[in-house]
């Protein structure tokens, strides 16, 4: 299973997302879309931001997959006429795990700690 992040532009500033877009979205969905989950991120920035949760064979495949399902979202789903398909991609997970680890005094990737390995 894949997480894959689905960017969204809104058609205007200031345009929310609509309520309960998780379960019309699942609701929308073919066994062959492989989708699993998702979760809405509404204040993500700098765009509104789906995540996918896809079974797939390869990153590749669940990228391709939430791309097209985003399209198809925003192009089928009356709410979300207007909005734009940004990205969809798997998140990089690094930097947010190097900043915990930064703040936390252990060191990280982009600093010294009192570990040997950082």
């Amino acid at each position: 299973m894949y997480l894959i992040h689905a960017k969204l532009r809104p058609p205007a500033v200031g345009v929310d997302l609509p309520p309960r877009l998780a379960a019309l979205l699942g609701a929308m969905t073919v066994p062959e879309d492989r989708l699993e989950h998702i979760a809405v991120h509404p204040d993500a920035v700098p765009y509104p931001t789906l995540g996918l949760y896809l079974m797939a064979d390869s990153l590749r495949e669940a990228e391709q997959r939430a791309q097209r399902l985003g399209r198809r979202w925003v192009t089928d789903v009356s709410p979300l006429r207007g909005w734009q398909l940004v990205s969809a991609e798997a998140p990089l997970v690094a930097p947010f795990y190097d900043r915990l680890l930064s703040s936390s005094g252990l060191g990280g990737l982009i600093g010294p700690g009192p570990l040997p390995s950082s």
